[in-house]
């Protein structure tokens, strides 16, 4: 890891860049598959997940007899695990649940909100290097309290045309209602414009590649929402003299294993505390199965010194993590002081890797920067919020007025003669 002692301010932005190659970069790659798989469909779609999965796929889709041997699989320490898990996060977001919201404005006015399910959604789970069967329990769970009615999962196939058993199980327990075996640019396109018999989402969730982060982009521009721009894993860790260097590094690790994009930095205003955890990120690193991953991943990390805690929580704010670690004798001023951030992590005794599975919040976070203006996935983003009004008699009588005298000053006569005719016919 890179160490830097009390970088300039004028240095942030430039020490804290992601590692991601820019969107004009994947962008050409994206649009040109999209466009193929508009005009082709299903044809298209295992024509990419030959050519980057490596396997010729008849059936895209699980079977029924794959669901049966994936819960035969499946250990039962596992099925376990998995299931206290999803009773965790089952928990945390039935919480989130509130009611519908009513208000009389004005006498005769009564407005009220209420929230419906989006009714199609999408979950892209990535494949690549491990098997994230612990983001199916974070997308589906909430997806299946809300109350949509279509929940599809796309996970890319490996080179035996198969799902990871674990992933068939998590889904198989969340109300999922169909399993795509497609992954990368082409599951979010197929989800976008529907094929045969991929179904058109309304919106799409889940972390990814910077592929497939770009092709999440692409999809709005089809009248396809997205949960948020989530691109390579991130971690930020603030930790003073006080910290437990062993605890730190593991942390920092625990994020560097996801893939050698992944981006840990840590910050603190001791300078022996950075020593020590950088020594023990050197003897941890070598006992990790990943440990080539984690290495290069590593290498676009950084150590950061800063004088006062105060700079300390300037700079975090300014880099927005995805999660975010607090280990100081003082973590309440970093709590209260956080404005950016997906995800925050109190104290020695709360790994980050705790809200990855088990905790019961949700992992699929803003990522580069985005936790500046995007929630993390809550109960919230599978449902939308409709308004309504009920004006009676009285009502009109009493806002006529101000309606006109607005629609007037605007020049929009229709929007005034709409209220007159009834105030009219009232009198």
């Amino acid at each position: 890891m890179k160490k830097i002692i009390n970088p300039a301010k004028s240095e942030w932005s430039q020490i804290l860049e992601r590692p991601t190659q820019t969107v004009e970069a994947i962008e050409e790659t994206v649009t040109s598959i999209f466009d193929d798989i508009r005009r082709n469909g299903n044809d298209g779609v295992k024509r990419y997940t030959s050519i980057f999965d490596g396997v010729e796929l008849d059936d895209i889709f699980v079977s029924e007899a794959e669901v049966v041997e994936a819960e035969q699989l499946v250990s039962e320490d596992l099925k376990e695990a998995i299931n206290t898990a999803k009773a965790n996060i089952y928990k945390f977001h039935a919480a989130q649940k509130t009611g519908k919201i009513v208000t009389e404005t004005t006498e005769g006015v009564e407005c009220w909100q209420e929230k419906r399910p989006i009714q199609k959604v999408g979950l892209y789970i990535p494949g690549g290097t491990a098997p994230l069967f612990s983001s199916v329990l974070m997308l589906a769970i909430p997806a299946q309290i809300a109350g949509c009615r279509e929940i599809i999962l796309a996970t890319p196939p490996n080179k035996r045309g198969k799902i990871h058993p674990a992933i068939i199980y998590a889904a198989q327990q969340c109300g999922v209602t169909k399993i795509i075996k497609v992954g990368g640019i082409q599951a979010i396109a197929g989800l976008t414009f529907g094929t045969e018999t991929i179904p058109q989402v309304y919106k799409i969730f889940g972390p990814g590649n910077q592929y497939v982060t770009v092709a999440k982009q692409l999809a709005t521009k089809y009248g396809v929402a997205i949960d948020m721009p989530a691109g390579p894993s991130e971690l930020l860790v603030v930790a003073d003299a006080t910290a437990n260097a062993s605890f730190v590094a593991s942390d920092l690790l625990s994020q560097a294993e996801h893939g050698t994009d992944s981006q840990v930095i840590l910050v603190s205003t001791s300078k022996e505390k950075l020593a020590a955890v950088e020594i023990e990120i050197e003897k941890q690193i070598e006992l990790l199965s990943r440990k080539k991953i984690a290495k290069k991943a590593i290498d676009n990390s950084k150590l950061l010194f800063v004088e006062t805690k105060e700079i300390a929580l300037q700079l975090i704010n300014e880099y927005g993590p995805e999660h975010f670690i607090v280990c100081t004798a003082d973590n309440d001023f970093y709590v209260n002081g956080v404005e950016n951030a997906g995800s925050v992590f109190i104290g020695d005794y709360t790994p980050e890797s705790a809200g990855d599975y088990a905790s019961g919040t949700n992992h699929t976070l803003p990522t580069n920067g985005y936790s500046k203006a995007y929630s993390g996935v809550n109960l919230d983003s599978f449902l939308k919020s409709i308004s309504f009004q009920k004006i009676s008699e009285k009502g009109i009588q009493k806002i006529g007025e101000t309606i006109e005298i607005l629609a007037a000053a605007e020049g929009l006569d229709a929007h005034k003669n709409a209220v007159t005719l009834r105030l009219n016919s009232l009198k």
